[in-house]
């Protein structure tokens, strides 16, 4: 027995966000946070703009806030059948990961990626 893929423009959308959310964040983690160099550089009298926003993502990782976030968005997307948040649950999962917020992170992305894919599919979830 197969099923219709129902693959539109949101479902489009959301991979775009999924790319950039869960990339975006590995990229400045990459570039602004794993350097060692960046902490004294951050640390100066005057340090450089993207020092700001480093800051903001230490803190949420250190506070949980990625994964807080996913496992949020998880369930909006799998109690509500919200495509979009689905996608983003998975995105912001993926962020939460890299910044180590792996318990909350995956389990937001995993309920995402399920009610994603069940959407799509036409299961119900």
């Amino acid at each position: 027995m197969s099923k219709t893929i129902r693959w539109g423009g949101l479902d489009w959308l959301g991979t775009a966000l999924v790319t950039l959310i869960g990339g975006g964040m590995a990229a400045f983690r990459q570039l602004a946070i794993v350097p060692r160099e960046t902490v004294g550089i951050c640390a100066a009298a005057n340090p450089p703009a993207f020092c700001v926003p480093r800051g903001w993502v230490l803190t949420g990782q250190y506070y949980g806030v990625f994964g807080w976030a996913a496992l949020a968005l998880g369930l909006v997307a799998f109690f509500g059948g919200n495509r979009l948040a689905g996608a983003l649950a998975l995105g912001v999962g993926i962020a939460a990961v890299v910044n180590y917020n792996a318990t909350t992170g995956i389990t937001g992305a995993a309920l995402g990626l399920f009610a994603w894919t069940s959407l799509v599919s036409g299961r119900s979830a």
